[in-house]
């Protein structure tokens, strides 16, 4: 075994990441290393290239035990990463950058005709012509794949780990970077494919590590393991706990369509997307990472354009250029990231649950104390926020507080469609089951909701519809009548048909 990973744990400030995590990669071998956001996929591999330190567990590397201090020293150890943002030089040649700090000298000066030699030769083993004296910002994101890959190999990489090395290529370019891989795999160097595309995990690796929740839940061959029951292992289930949320009542087709897409498109990410938001229902929007649901949310809440298709809202034609666009017609978003795009920590709870309200609190530029200590007190007592008192630190109370107090920050502004993605990242049971009620009755009361969830439980038991997206594009729309955890999971696992919902 080329490397073996075992008992890995790992804990930021008393919050586990790593729980006894596992990963083993044989010499020649092409692993797939798949998971959520979440799940601990990138905190394994940092642990493994030296950038973070191992609580408990072992490292076996070539037969020997490592612990790399640095990056740098896994590197001269024979592992070399390539990460999604291609790191490279791209004002300098392409042997520049193949060769960079390592570069080859003759009498103590720069050997540039030993560097572009040496370029061209590592290059052919993988059937790329170029030359290598043009700067590498002159070619294809494909092109640059090449040359990170060929960096590695001359530095004798034993290991080559590839976080999402498809995420910017088109089909053509995947072909060239999958026969790339192939060449790598017959020169015996193992190569770890970190990836959420399943047709391409398929296409190019040999098994399979599945995280979840900071744990290694799965290892198979690839072939020994269905899609359904891959995409089953990646998700997990907590759907007793919800239970009591689910619902007869499907969606109602009379209601009023509020916001609807058709044939979006914004980048890569966003190719095809067909979704429609109807007046008090739930609406879920489904996927694997890498899909394209957050950068939907985003195209919709004008963070991101929309480059093709069409957006309305309440019948009129949309094409938001800014967030305070969307917000002036109505629409709110709980972002994904919480302590990233959400909660200002040192703030007081009053200051994060009126930000977006600011601009209709102010007389002269001073803020209505009286109408906004009023309007928190309101949402504090609707939403059930257990804090101290409105000035309290928001960063002070728990997950499921914190993200009451966003759902209120929107709420406030009196919304008619309301995003919310993820929205029970990162907090217990109990406060899930009370913040999937609370949309539940926010819907019933009319507003119309999009929840974004990779939880199939959730999805199940609040949502009226669910859309599913693959690889940007919509697959699939599943009433309630047809919503069950097998028509979930064939839905992403690309099993159904895209036009009826029907299992194919």
């Amino acid at each position: 075994m080329l490397l073996s990973m075992q008992g890995i744990s790992k804990s930021f400030s008393g919050i586990a990441a790593l729980q006894s995590a596992s990963l083993e990669i044989a010499e020649g071998e092409i692993m797939a290393l798949v998971g959520q956001n979440g799940a601990g996929k990138s905190t394994l591999i940092k642990i493994l290239t030296g950038a973070y330190q191992r609580d408990e567990g072992t490292i076996r590397f070539e037969g020997k035990d490592v612990s790399f201090a640095t990056p740098a020293e896994s590197q001269a150890a024979g592992i070399a990463t390539i990460y999604q943002e291609i790191n490279l030089a791209p004002q300098r040649s392409v042997a520049e950058n193949i060769y960079l700090s390592r570069e080859p000298r003759r009498f103590g000066l720069l050997d540039r005709k030993a560097m572009r030699e040496g370029a061209a030769k590592v290059l052919k083993v993988f059937n790329l012509d170029i030359d290598v004296d043009l700067p590498v910002a002159r070619f294809s994101a494909a092109t640059r794949q090449m040359v990170s890959i060929a960096r590695a190999v001359t530095q004798n990489a034993r290991l080559l780990i590839m976080d999402e090395p498809t995420s910017s290529l088109d089909e053509r370019e995947v072909e060239v970077l999958f026969r790339t891989i192939r060449t790598l795999k017959e020169n015996g160097v193992a190569v770890v494919f970190i990836g959420h595309r399943l047709d391409e995990l398929y296409a190019i690796c040999d098994r399979v590590t599945i995280m979840r929740d900071g744990h290694t839940v799965a290892v198979s061959a690839m072939k020994g393991m269905p899609k359904m029951e891959l995409v089953r292992n990646m998700l997990g289930r907590e759907l007793a706990a919800f239970e009591a949320l689910a619902r007869d009542a499907g969606a109602d087709d009379a209601r009023p369509v509020r916001l609807e897409l058709k044939n979006a498109g914004s980048g890569l990410r966003v190719r095809n997307v067909d979704l429609s938001i109807r007046q008090g229902e739930i609406s879920g929007l489904a996927g694997l990472l890498g899909s394209g649901r957050t950068e939907t949310a985003r195209i919709i809440f004008g963070v991101d354009k929309l480059e093709r298709g069409s957006l309305q809202f309440n019948g009129s034609e949309r094409n938001y250029s800014e967030p305070a666009a969307a917000i002036a017609d109505g629409i709110g978003l709980v972002s994904e990231d919480r302590k990233i795009d959400g909660i200002i920590p040192d703030m007081s709870i009053r200051e994060n649950m009126t930000l977006a309200l600011l601009p209709k609190l102010k007389k002269a530029g001073i803020v209505d104390r009286a109408r906004q200590d009023e309007i928190v007190a309101r949402f504090i007592r609707s939403l059930g926020v257990k804090c101290a008192s409105p000035d309290q630190p928001i960063k002070e109370l728990s997950g499921g507080n914190q993200q009451k107090v966003l759902l209120a920050r929107w709420l406030c502004t009196d919304p008619s469609v309301l995003i919310v993605d993820e929205p029970t990242r990162g907090i217990d049971i109990g406060a899930k089951s009370e913040i999937l009620k609370l949309l539940r009755g926010l819907a019933d009361q009319g507003l119309s909701v999009l929840m974004i969830s990779s939880e199939i439980e959730e999805l199940l038991a609040a949502a009226d519809r669910v859309t599913v997206l693959s690889d940007g594009m919509s697959v699939a729309v599943l009433p309630r009548q047809q919503l069950s955890e097998q028509t979930l999971l064939a839905a992403m696992a690309h099993q159904v048909d895209g036009a009826s919902g029907e299992l194919a």
